[in-house]
């Protein structure tokens, strides 16, 4: 007889309903894949600091959870984007304390995005500088979409959910980004700058 696996929507709910120890259980499932996203955005060493603070934020924020969805690993993502960038915006607070104001009105400090350094630990065949010049000229909303989908497998729905944004939104996002893709992978390999 098959053994019936509660979802991690149901592990919430019961976590929040008096039985916080169910939400271990969505941790241990989702650990590996939080901290893969986490490293290849900021590195091993800092992905294990900053790991421990998406699970406080999500525990944190776990009544707010839709049990509906039973997978919690784009919700996840959301939480892990934020907490990179409250880690960047601190970082750059830090090095250039005058740097954080927020030059386009916006009532949001700037947090700087270290793609750069991400595009650089890509490995594999997806080294070409045909590639990695098409990611970083990438709008970053567009490349958010699209490394959500490329690196963390998830659905175009899922990383809709991870950023925030309206699932016609994320396709539309990735749709531009691989035509830009294929456009730069097209016209053949481009100078990198250095």
């Amino acid at each position: 007889m098959p053994v019936e696996v509660e979802t991690d929507g149901a592990l919430i709910e019961r976590s929040v309903r008096g039985r916080p120890d169910a939400f271990v259980e969505v941790a241990r499932r989702h650990e590996v894949a939080v901290h893969g996203f986490l490293a290849r955005r900021a590195g091993p060493q800092v992905a294990a600091d900053l790991l421990g603070e998406v699970w406080v934020r999500a525990f944190a924020g776990r009544g707010g959870y839709d049990p509906a969805y039973p997978d919690a690993r784009p919700w996840l993502f959301g939480i892990a984007r934020n907490v990179l960038r409250s880690h960047w915006r601190a970082g750059r607070a830090a090095e250039h304390p005058a740097a954080t104001g927020d030059p386009a009105g916006t009532g949001y400090p700037v947090a700087e995005d270290p793609w750069d350094d991400v595009i650089d630990r890509l490995d594999g065949p997806v080294r070409s500088r045909a590639l990695r010049s098409a990611i970083r000229a990438l709008p970053s909303a567009e490349r958010d979409v699209l490394l959500l989908v490329a690196w963390e497998q998830l659905t175009p729905a899922q990383a809709a959910t991870a950023l925030g944004v309206p699932p016609g939104t994320a396709r539309s996002r990735l749709h531009r980004a691989r035509a830009a893709l294929r456009l730069a992978l097209a016209a053949g390999p481009a100078e990198e700058e250095s």
